[in-house]
C-alpha cells in the first residue's frame, strides 16, 4: 500500500505506525505489534515522507480500512484523512452447471490459457465430470471447488436374471436391468415386441411356460435411449396333455403297416415309453409296426415320465 506523507520542518516524529479501523477518542493499535500482522506487514517507507508498506499473505479476514499515523515531539497525533480500503478477491471457479457429453469446446484439457484463467475442455467425457478447482502460481491457497456435471444418453445396457440357473415352473423370477447414464434413464421391459412392465427390476412370481421368451430393457432418457441384448427365459415344466394317435384310424387289416404316436407338452422333452398291457415294448416318441397281425392286438399306451395316456387298437 502505496503512502507519502509531509509535516512542518519545526516537528521532530517521535512515532509512526499503520492501524486499521481507527475508531473517534480510542487508542489506535499499532498493526506491527498484533500477532496477526506483525509476520506478515513490512514497512518499506523512510522516517522523512515515505510510508509505503507490504501486506503478504493476505485473505479475506484483512479487508478493512487501514491508515498511516505519527506523532510528534510536540504531542500532536497525526492520522492520514482517508485511509486505505483493501478488498480481496478470492479465488472463484466458475463453470456451467451442467454440459452434455461430446459438446465441443476450443482447446484440449491440457493446454492453460493463461491470458483469462479459463481452462477449456475439447469434446467433454462424462470423465470430465467432478470438481474443479483454481490455484495462484507460487500460493498455496486453493479456490473453493466448483462441480461441473456431464450428461451423456445411456450405454453398456445389460440384463441379469435371478436366479440364475434352473427356472422351474412355479418359481419366483427376477430380471435386473443395469444402465449407465445421466440424468438416470427411465427403464421399460419388452417380451418379443411387447411391453411388460417399467423400472428397474421385473419380478414373475410364479412363473409358468407362458412367461418362456425373449426379454429386453430399454434405457431412455434426454439425450437418447438404448436397447439391451435379449435374454431368454426357459421354463422346465413336466409332461402334460400327453396323448396317442394312431396312423391308420379305423379298420385295420393283417398285414397293414401301423404307426403310433406319442404327443406330450413338457420341458426339457420327456422320454417316452411304450407299454403293450404292462409289457415294455419300445421307446421314442413314434412306434411302428410292419406287416402287423392278430399278436399285435391289445392295448397300447405311452408314458411321458409320470403321465400316461391310453389307447386301444383292435383288429
Amino acid at each position: 500500500m502505496s503512502c507519502t506523507y509531509t509535516y512542518p520542518t519545526e516537528y521532530q516524529i517521535k512515532k509512526m505506525f499503520w492501524t486499521k479501523n481507527p475508531v473517534k477518542g480510542v487508542e489506535s493499535p499499532d498493526l506491527s505489534k498484533d500477532p496477526e500482522y506483525s509476520q506478515r506487514l513490512q514497512y518499506l517507507g523512510d522516517e522523512q515522507q515515505n510510508c509505503t508498506i507490504r501486506l503478504s499473505h493476505v485473505t479475506q479476514k484483512d479487508e478493512h480500512e487501514y491508515y498511516f499515523r505519527f506523532t510528534t515531539d510536540k504531542d500532536e497525533k497525526c492520522v492520514g484523512e482517508r485511509g486505505v480500503s483493501l478488498t480481496v478477491t478470492d479465488l472463484q471457479v466458475e463453470s456451467p452447471e451442467r454440459v452434455t457429453e461430446g459438446i465441443q469446446n476450443s482447446q484440449p484439457l491440457t493446454e492453460r490459457r493463461d491470458t483469462n484463467n479459463e481452462l477449456l475442455l475439447q469434446s467433454v467425457r462424462r470423465e470430465d465430470a467432478g470438481r474443479y478447482s483454481c490455484a495462484l502460481h507460487g500460493h498455496t491457497y486453493i479456490s473453493p471447488a466448483a462441480h461441473l456435471n456431464v450428461t451423456y444418453p445411456p450405454r453398456s445396457i445389460s440384463v441379469s436374471v435371478s436366479p440364475s440357473g434352473e427356472i422351474k415352473e412355479g418359481d419366483s423370477v427376477t430380471l435386473s436391468c443395469s444402465s449407465d447414464s445421466n440424468p438416470p434413464a427411465e427403464i421399460s421391459w419388452f417380451k418379443g415386441g411387447t411391453f411388460v412392465g417399467s423400472g428397474r427390476i421385473y419380478s414373475i412370481s410364479k412363473i409358468s411356460s407362458d412367461h418362456s421368451g425373449e426379454y429386453k430393457c430399454r434405457s431412455r432418457n434426454e439425450h437418447g435411449e438404448k436397447y439391451s441384448d435379449a435374454v431368454t427365459l426357459t421354463v422346465m415344466y413336466p409332461p402334460r396333455t400327453t396323448s396317442v394317435s394312431i396312423s391308420r384310424p379305423g379298420e385295420i387289416k393283417e398285414g397293414d403297416a401301423v404307426t403310433l404316436n406319442c404327443s406330450s407338452d413338457s420341458n426339457p422333452p420327456a422320454e417316452i415309453s411304450w407299454f403293450k398291457g404292462g409289457k415294455f415294448v419300445g421307446s421314442g416318441r413314434i412306434y411302428s409296426i410292419s406287416n402287423i397281425s392278430t399278436d399285435h392286438s391289445g392295448e397300447y399306451k405311452c408314458k411321458s415320465i409320470i403321465n400316461m395316456e391310453k389307447k386301444t387298437l383292435m383288429l
